[in-house]
């Protein structure tokens, strides 16, 4: 759900780009039929998506990487210490984010994530505190896999707000 809403959101903004999701489990899975079904009823077709595994490969092509949850952060700085400055739950993504500031016009996506994550510690991501982790609705009903699908888009929508703004007429795309 978050990379076809991710992704929608981009694209809203002008800034379309590869968004991919990976996991702790792999698998080759298609979603759920409520989650192809909550995200159809939202205009997003994710019938063709499958699970799989994150891998170091992935950690290190991507510019940003965004868990739901401390774990999926925690496994990432395992599997590839050198990606932790990339590497947030998405709500720690807004709201250090939205300390910082949207990431202004022209300015590279590293450094809006250098100023984003100055002060932070790799201890941040120890414990079982769930506070910057989205619920997953996996195996419940219906109405769980709505709320998710209410939720991922109210953050996505932020996130692409701080990262990708839409710059003003006459202004360079960042």
């Amino acid at each position: 759900m978050a990379q076809g809403l991710l992704t929608a959101r981009r694209a809203e903004r002008g800034a379309p780009g590869p968004v991919s999701s990976a996991g702790l489990l792999g698998g080759g899975q298609p979603p759920p039929l409520d989650v192809v079904a909550v995200m159809a009823a939202r205009g997003i077709d994710v019938s063709g998506h499958r699970s799989r595994a994150v891998t170091v490969a992935d950690l290190a092509a991507a510019d940003l990487i965004v868990g739901l949850a401390r774990e999926h952060v925690r496994h990432a700085a395992v599997l590839l210490p050198g990606c932790w400055p990339r590497a947030f739950t998405l709500r720690e993504l807004l709201r250090r984010g939205g300390q910082v500031g949207p990431r202004p016009p022209g300015e590279p996506l590293g450094g809006w994530l250098a100023a984003v994550a100055a002060g932070r510690g790799r201890r941040d991501l120890l414990g079982s505190g769930s506070g910057d982790d989205v619920p997953d609705p996996y195996g419940g009903p219906l109405a769980g896999y709505q709320a998710s699908a209410r939720l991922l888009d109210e953050l996505t929508r932020g996130l692409a707000a701080l990262c990708w703004p839409v710059p003003e007429a006459g202004q360079p795309r960042g």
